[in-house]
Protein backbone atom coordinates (compact mmCIF):
# COMPACT_ATOMS: atom_id res chain seq x y z
CA UNK A 1 0.00 0.00 0.00
CA UNK A 2 0.74 3.72 -0.35
CA UNK A 3 2.06 5.69 2.32
CA UNK A 4 -0.71 8.09 4.09
CA UNK A 5 -0.40 11.30 2.84
CA UNK A 6 -2.95 13.15 5.44
CA UNK A 7 -3.12 12.73 9.28
CA UNK A 8 -6.42 14.11 10.73
CA UNK A 9 -5.94 14.57 14.72
CA UNK A 10 -8.85 15.14 16.89
CA UNK A 11 -7.54 16.88 19.56
CA UNK A 12 -8.54 16.74 23.78
CA UNK A 13 -6.88 17.16 27.05
CA UNK A 14 -4.85 14.18 27.13
CA UNK A 15 -5.60 11.63 24.49
CA UNK A 16 -5.62 12.49 20.39
CA UNK A 17 -7.84 10.35 17.96
CA UNK A 18 -5.48 10.49 14.88
CA UNK A 19 -6.62 8.89 11.31
CA UNK A 20 -4.61 8.21 8.89
CA UNK A 21 -5.35 8.41 5.29
CA UNK A 22 -3.58 7.47 1.74
CA UNK A 23 -3.88 9.36 -1.30
CA UNK A 24 -7.09 7.22 -2.52
CA UNK A 25 -9.09 8.30 0.46
CA UNK A 26 -8.86 4.81 1.83
CA UNK A 27 -7.82 4.24 5.73
CA UNK A 28 -4.08 3.56 6.77
CA UNK A 29 -4.64 3.52 10.52
CA UNK A 30 -6.43 4.81 13.28
CA UNK A 31 -5.12 5.33 16.92
CA UNK A 32 -5.77 6.92 20.43
CA UNK A 33 -2.41 8.58 21.23
CA UNK A 34 -1.88 10.92 24.59
CA UNK A 35 -0.13 13.79 24.46
CA UNK A 36 3.24 12.97 25.64
CA UNK A 37 3.85 10.73 22.88
CA UNK A 38 2.06 12.54 20.02
CA UNK A 39 4.93 14.64 18.91
CA UNK A 40 7.25 11.50 18.74
CA UNK A 41 4.20 9.72 16.69
CA UNK A 42 4.59 12.75 14.28
CA UNK A 43 8.02 12.49 13.83
CA UNK A 44 8.41 9.02 12.93
CA UNK A 45 5.71 9.36 10.18
CA UNK A 46 6.41 10.58 6.11
CA UNK A 47 5.81 13.80 5.08
CA UNK A 48 2.33 14.72 5.17
CA UNK A 49 -0.43 16.69 5.60
CA UNK A 50 -1.66 16.69 8.79
CA UNK A 51 -4.70 18.40 9.41
CA UNK A 52 -6.90 19.06 12.86
CA UNK A 53 -9.81 20.54 13.78
CA UNK A 54 -10.55 24.03 15.01
CA UNK A 55 -10.85 24.47 18.69
CA UNK A 56 -13.75 26.63 19.64
CA UNK A 57 -13.40 29.87 21.18
CA UNK A 58 -14.99 30.25 24.76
Amino acid sequence: MTEVSIIGVDLAKNVFQLHGAHADGSVAFRKKVNRAKFLNFLAQQPRCVVAMEPQPSI
